[in-house]
Protein backbone atom coordinates (compact mmCIF):
# COMPACT_ATOMS: atom_id res chain seq x y z
CA UNK A 1 0.00 0.00 0.00
CA UNK A 2 1.49 3.32 -1.09
CA UNK A 3 0.43 6.57 0.53
CA UNK A 4 1.27 9.86 -1.13
CA UNK A 5 -0.80 12.27 0.98
CA UNK A 6 -1.82 15.34 -1.04
CA UNK A 7 -1.79 18.42 1.18
CA UNK A 8 -3.59 20.91 -1.09
CA UNK A 9 -6.97 22.52 -0.54
CA UNK A 10 -8.09 21.76 -4.09
CA UNK A 11 -10.94 19.34 -4.76
CA UNK A 12 -8.67 16.59 -6.13
CA UNK A 13 -6.37 16.66 -3.04
CA UNK A 14 -9.32 16.51 -0.65
CA UNK A 15 -10.84 13.62 -2.60
CA UNK A 16 -7.55 11.69 -2.38
CA UNK A 17 -7.29 12.30 1.39
CA UNK A 18 -10.84 11.00 1.91
CA UNK A 19 -10.12 7.94 -0.24
CA UNK A 20 -6.90 7.25 1.67
CA UNK A 21 -8.58 7.59 5.07
CA UNK A 22 -11.36 5.22 3.99
CA UNK A 23 -8.78 2.68 2.85
CA UNK A 24 -6.91 2.87 6.17
CA UNK A 25 -10.13 2.59 8.18
CA UNK A 26 -11.89 -0.11 6.16
CA UNK A 27 -9.48 -1.95 3.82
CA UNK A 28 -5.92 -1.85 5.21
CA UNK A 29 -5.33 -5.58 4.90
CA UNK A 30 -7.08 -8.85 4.13
CA UNK A 31 -7.82 -11.52 6.73
CA UNK A 32 -6.18 -14.75 5.51
CA UNK A 33 -8.54 -17.62 4.89
CA UNK A 34 -11.70 -15.58 4.38
CA UNK A 35 -10.25 -12.95 2.03
CA UNK A 36 -12.21 -10.19 3.78
CA UNK A 37 -10.57 -6.74 3.90
CA UNK A 38 -10.49 -5.02 7.28
CA UNK A 39 -8.99 -1.81 8.56
CA UNK A 40 -8.26 0.21 11.64
CA UNK A 41 -11.95 0.85 12.36
CA UNK A 42 -12.56 -2.82 13.10
CA UNK A 43 -9.28 -3.32 14.94
CA UNK A 44 -9.30 -0.28 17.23
CA UNK A 45 -13.00 -0.89 17.83
CA UNK A 46 -11.94 -3.99 19.80
CA UNK A 47 -10.58 -1.67 22.52
CA UNK A 48 -13.58 -0.76 24.69
CA UNK A 49 -14.66 2.91 24.75
CA UNK A 50 -11.32 4.46 23.71
CA UNK A 51 -11.17 2.53 20.44
CA UNK A 52 -14.71 3.53 19.53
CA UNK A 53 -14.00 7.19 20.30
CA UNK A 54 -10.84 7.14 18.15
CA UNK A 55 -12.69 5.42 15.28
CA UNK A 56 -15.49 7.99 15.56
CA UNK A 57 -12.96 10.83 15.36
CA UNK A 58 -11.34 9.35 12.28
CA UNK A 59 -14.74 8.88 10.64
CA UNK A 60 -15.66 12.46 11.56
CA UNK A 61 -12.53 13.60 9.72
CA UNK A 62 -14.03 12.29 6.48
CA UNK A 63 -17.23 14.25 7.17
CA UNK A 64 -15.17 17.38 7.90
CA UNK A 65 -13.27 17.01 4.62
CA UNK A 66 -16.61 16.53 2.82
CA UNK A 67 -17.74 19.83 4.34
CA UNK A 68 -14.61 21.42 2.89
CA UNK A 69 -15.73 20.14 -0.51
CA UNK A 70 -19.02 21.98 -0.15
CA UNK A 71 -21.34 18.99 0.07
CA UNK A 72 -24.92 20.00 0.93
CA UNK A 73 -25.90 19.91 4.60
CA UNK A 74 -28.29 17.01 4.08
CA UNK A 75 -25.45 14.85 2.70
CA UNK A 76 -23.20 15.87 5.59
CA UNK A 77 -25.98 14.96 8.05
CA UNK A 78 -26.37 11.57 6.38
CA UNK A 79 -22.62 11.00 6.62
CA UNK A 80 -22.60 12.08 10.29
CA UNK A 81 -25.52 9.71 10.94
CA UNK A 82 -23.50 6.84 9.40
CA UNK A 83 -20.58 7.60 11.74
CA UNK A 84 -22.89 8.04 14.74
CA UNK A 85 -24.76 4.80 14.07
CA UNK A 86 -21.50 2.91 13.59
CA UNK A 87 -20.17 4.33 16.87
CA UNK A 88 -23.34 3.65 18.86
CA UNK A 89 -23.74 0.03 17.75
CA UNK A 90 -19.97 -0.53 17.73
CA UNK A 91 -19.86 0.38 21.42
CA UNK A 92 -21.91 -2.72 22.34
CA UNK A 93 -19.49 -5.45 23.48
CA UNK A 94 -19.01 -8.36 21.03
CA UNK A 95 -22.10 -7.56 18.92
CA UNK A 96 -20.59 -4.18 18.10
CA UNK A 97 -17.32 -5.76 17.01
CA UNK A 98 -19.12 -8.03 14.54
CA UNK A 99 -21.21 -5.06 13.40
CA UNK A 100 -18.04 -2.98 12.76
CA UNK A 101 -16.82 -5.80 10.56
CA UNK A 102 -20.01 -5.69 8.45
CA UNK A 103 -21.25 -2.05 8.50
CA UNK A 104 -18.61 0.13 6.87
CA UNK A 105 -19.71 3.68 7.58
CA UNK A 106 -16.56 5.15 6.07
CA UNK A 107 -17.06 3.25 2.82
CA UNK A 108 -20.68 4.44 2.73
CA UNK A 109 -19.49 7.99 3.29
CA UNK A 110 -16.85 7.70 0.58
CA UNK A 111 -19.60 6.57 -1.79
CA UNK A 112 -21.60 9.74 -0.97
CA UNK A 113 -18.55 11.94 -1.58
CA UNK A 114 -17.63 10.21 -4.84
CA UNK A 115 -21.17 10.45 -6.19
CA UNK A 116 -21.24 14.18 -5.40
CA UNK A 117 -17.81 14.83 -6.89
CA UNK A 118 -18.41 12.72 -10.00
CA UNK A 119 -21.45 14.90 -10.71
CA UNK A 120 -20.08 18.33 -9.70
CA UNK A 121 -16.32 17.88 -10.29
CA UNK A 122 -15.93 15.09 -12.88
CA UNK A 123 -12.33 16.12 -13.50
CA UNK A 124 -11.40 14.59 -10.10
CA UNK A 125 -12.57 11.12 -11.08
CA UNK A 126 -9.78 8.57 -10.87
CA UNK A 127 -10.01 5.26 -12.69
CA UNK A 128 -8.88 2.47 -10.34
CA UNK A 129 -6.41 0.01 -11.78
Amino acid sequence: MHFDMPMGKDVHSIRRRIEMMEQVLERSFVIPGINRPVGLDSIIGLVPVVGDIIAMGMGAYIVWEARNLGLPKWKLMRMAANVGFDTAVGAVPLVGDVFDFMFRSNTRNLRIVRKHLDKHHPETKVIDQ
